[in-house]
């Protein structure tokens, strides 16, 4: 395994990352536990959830991953794992998360922390992470800037100078981002800088071979800003490991749970993932393996977050970090994705 510097003076996580969204859903705790081991077995020492986990998101398995992650992390030499979490953010009509939340403001930043903190039976929180913003974006397959649903929000220096209480607190140790945009990454960075706050260290964003849009504004400034990309959904809740062609019944939470993963709808999709597929095949490669190998390699990304239902999946996972596409691999790639280009953004 490889371990790379999160951010500027971040700690060194692994290169992969274990997420951890289907315990308490589709993962039983003591399947998770043996996840759990098998990853730290494996040289994993980042570990990534949620006080929003279980996925898809209900009251009755709010929390329910960071408690699983508490009981194994309980067991463990805490210094050796870098735990990260974060913060269910407004506008989602999560009404048993602090009564929706109405805003990332100070109140429900500390409650959140100290919500995360009980869970996970620990002192403090190496990475924590605004989950999505609290202003106005397209976000979760949404495409498109829609300036007439702008709406109150707390600033972003506010926000920082939450989180700027919970590091001096010694509750959290560093903080960074998940599905942001350019504008907002730039803010942060911006403000952190001007009033001596602390400033973020990496950004959590969807990345795969359907969603390359990191690479359109975000891959600059991510490396001038140093701030690192946690690629999530490598594999496209399944897409790219090709199961839905043969069946688009294929077990799994696009199957499984009504309305989930809305971004893979788009008319695009399935013919980019069949191009995939057969590039995968004609190099002797799976699907999956194919499109791990892709995101795990990219120079822009610090981690790549898998996560699996079942042990066979895991195992499969790690064996992909041996795949390092070659130049003439890329340019096929870089081919098809030209073809069709971010059909699931």
């Amino acid at each position: 395994m490889e371990y790379r510097v999160l951010g500027e003076g971040g700690p060194k996580v692994s290169a992969v990352c274990l997420g951890t969204m289907t315990f308490g859903q589709q993962n039983t705790e003591a399947e998770a536990h043996s996840q759990l081991d098998h990853a730290v077995e494996h040289g994993i020492n980042f570990i990534d959830t949620a006080e929003l986990y279980a996925v898809p998101a209900r009251a009755e398995t709010y929390g329910a991953s960071e408690a699983i992650v508490g009981n194994w992390l309980a067991r463990q030499a805490r210094e050796r794992i870098v735990l990260a979490t974060k913060v269910a953010g407004p506008a989602r009509n999560l009404e048993w998360i602090r009564g929706g939340p109405p805003a990332l403001d100070r109140a429900n930043l500390r409650a959140a922390v100290e919500g995360s903190l009980r869970r996970l039976k620990t002192d403090y929180i190496d990475l924590y992470q605004l989950h999505w913003p609290e202003r106005n974006q397209p976000m979760f397959g949404q495409w498109q800037y829609d300036p007439g649903k702008e709406r109150e929000c707390t600033p972003i220096r506010a926000q920082l100078e939450a989180l700027a209480e919970l590091v001096e607190e010694g509750k959290v140790r560093r903080i960074g981002l998940s599905n942001e945009h350019p504008w907002g990454v730039m803010q942060f960075v911006r403000l952190a800088e001007e009033f001596g706050l602390p400033r973020v260290v990496s950004l959590q964003n969807a990345c795969n071979l359907l969603n390359r849009s990191f690479e359109y504004g975000l891959a600059e400034i991510c490396h001038r800003e140093r701030v690192g990309l946690l690629a999530y959904s490598p594999l496209a809740f399944g897409h790219l490991t090709g199961k839905y062609l043969a069946d688009p019944q294929a077990p799994g939470r696009l199957t499984e749970f009504e309305n989930f993963g809305q971004r893979y709808t788009k008319a695009n999709v399935q013919p980019a993932v069949a191009a995939y597929a057969e590039l995968a095949r004609s190099r002797g490669l799976t699907p999956a393996a194919l499109a791990l190998g892709w995101i795990y390699h990219r120079g822009y990304v610090t981690s790549t977050i898998i996560g699996a239902t079942t042990m066979a999946q895991l195992q499969e996972n790690l064996a992909a970090w041996r795949v390092s596409p070659d130049a003439e691999l890329l340019e096929r790639i870089d081919a098809i994705h030209l073809r069709f280009t971010n059909p699931a953004p």
